[in-house]
């Protein structure tokens, strides 16, 4: 591999205007995530010194969605006149620089970082001026072809100024370049807009260093699918599908058993332990990591959550930015919100909702709840109906309920309030004070009984 210097740039000022969008081309999303993602993440596999992304449609909202990632420059293009012209715009950022450049588009996600090693490979062996990642396909329309003269790469040609012989040509061109760097701004400014977009096209640049006799590399991929580009709606739900489909190869060869793969959406960054079974419809999102022999059941929605070994969640639940420990079990209907951590061999039934909540090992929460901003110990039974009055209309309070504790059904905790140790909550009752270790808390009016009352108003007179 090449030890040189790194300096990777990806193309990301386009509007994409086949997609019918508002929202930029690159930060549509594949797996759950913003391609130009994607691109970035391959990028990182070769260790670049420099990144730079090349905006200018929306570059404000590209730069916005972009700006967690560290040491990421951005070059403007403004107005688009080409590749060429958008490469024109990283000089003043390389100036002063030497190394190589690899050049990518933002649109083509299923690029991987070993392509990009053997790129730099196949750059470095020969000391190429400019190597071209090209492809075999049998379908080439839109691409631009690679044209050869004696085995050795002449020119590209786009489409649209390819004679009919030239677009017979199957080896296609993928916007994906390694360019020494040390020539490479004086050359692209050789380059004039004389074809039928006006623009200056990139790949007039290997025309420019063949006259100049700087020598001119290719390298095939072996997977064409990898230097898929996404320019509609169609496209975009099309390499959605590859990506949905590899990682679900991906983990039923480690032993995860997925009922039906054609309805299971799993992102790539998400590990699940082997021995775990995964039923129909389910969506496990964003940086999930699922344990060992668990069992997620139909159409349940899971984003950045983990989840220990030997887990049940039944039918129909969501559970977001949560924690669920070893041999708990949630659901059916259980809605688990943000910053819940859900402690062992908890029981979660029907109807439940956490919110900021911590429950301890062992606890149940069974039927119809809701527990918002609340820390609940260890061996707790919180009963039917149970809610954490946790909003005054200002501001939150916290619910505490201490290790034994047992919640009686249709009760109201009007936080801030303490339940503790051991103590026990009359069914019906609303809480407005702790309650001590041990204690029984009451909160309801008396009962009271009026004899002969159903006899005496079936005699009263009816009106009307």
């Amino acid at each position: 591999m090449n030890q040189s210097v790194i300096h990777v740039v990806i193309l990301a000022a386009g509007q994409g205007t086949r997609m019918k969008s508002q929202i930029p081309k690159v930060l549509h999303p594949i797996a759950g995530r913003p391609m130009v993602e994607h691109v970035l993440d391959a990028a990182a596999a070769v260790a670049p010194t420099t990144v730079t992304v090349v905006v200018g449609h929306s570059g404000a909202v590209v730069r916005e969605r972009l700006a967690g990632r560290p040491n990421l420059s951005f070059a403007v293009q403004e107005p688009q006149l080409g590749t060429a012209h958008a490469l024109q715009q990283v000089e003043p950022l390389l100036a002063g620089k030497s190394g190589t450049v690899i050049l990518l588009s933002g649109d083509v996600p299923l690029l991987t970082g070993q392509t990009l090693e053997k790129l730099l490979h196949a750059h470095a062996s020969v000391c190429a001026a400019a190597t071209v990642v090209t492809a075999l396909v049998e379908r080439p329309y839109g691409y631009g072809r690679i044209v050869r003269v004696d085995g050795q790469i002449a020119r590209i040609v786009e489409e649209r100024d390819a004679s009919p012989v030239e677009r017979q040509i199957r080896e296609i061109n993928s916007g994906i370049y390694a360019f020494d760097l040390a020539p490479l701004f004086d050359a692209l400014r050789g380059i004039a807009s004389q074809n039928s977009q006006g623009e200056f096209y990139l790949t007039d640049l290997v025309g420019i260093y063949r006259r100049r006799k700087l020598p001119v590399e290719t390298l095939v991929v072996e997977r064409p699918e990898e230097i898929r580009g996404i320019n509609s709606r169609t496209e975009l739900a099309e390499v959605s599908a590859l990506v949905k489909q590899k990682k679900n190869e991906e983990l039923m060869a480690a032993g995860v058993t997925i009922v039906d793969p054609a309805t299971t959406y799993i992102d790539p960054r998400v590990d699940i332990g082997a021995d775990t079974v995964i039923h129909p419809g389910v969506v496990i999102e964003g940086s999930s990591r699922i344990g060992r022999a668990c069992e997620i059941q139909a159409h349940v929605r899971l984003a950045d959550v983990v989840v220990g070994d030997r887990v049940t969640i039944n039918s129909f639940c969501v559970i977001v930015e949560s924690e669920i420990a070893t041999g708990a079990s949630v659901g059916p209907f259980v809605h688990i919100r943000p910053a819940t951590s859900v402690g062992e061999n908890v029981k979660i039934g029907n109807f439940v909702e956490l919110k900021k909540t911590s429950l301890g090992a062992r606890s149940k929460v069974n039927h119809l709840s809701y527990l918002g901003d609340a820390t609940v110990g260890t061996d707790v039974n919180v009963g039917a109906g149970t809610i954490t009055c946790n909003y005054d209309g200002e501001k939150k309070s916290q619910t505490i309920i201490e290790d034994g504790a047992f919640i009686g059904s249709d009760s109201q905790l009007i936080a801030p309030v303490r339940i503790g140790k051991g103590a026990y909550i009359g069914a019906g009752s609303s809480i407005t004070e702790d309650v001590p270790a041990g204690a029984l808390g009451i909160g309801r009016a008396r009962q009271s009984n009026v004899e002969g009352w159903a006899e005496r108003k079936k005699a009263m007179p009816q009106k009307g």
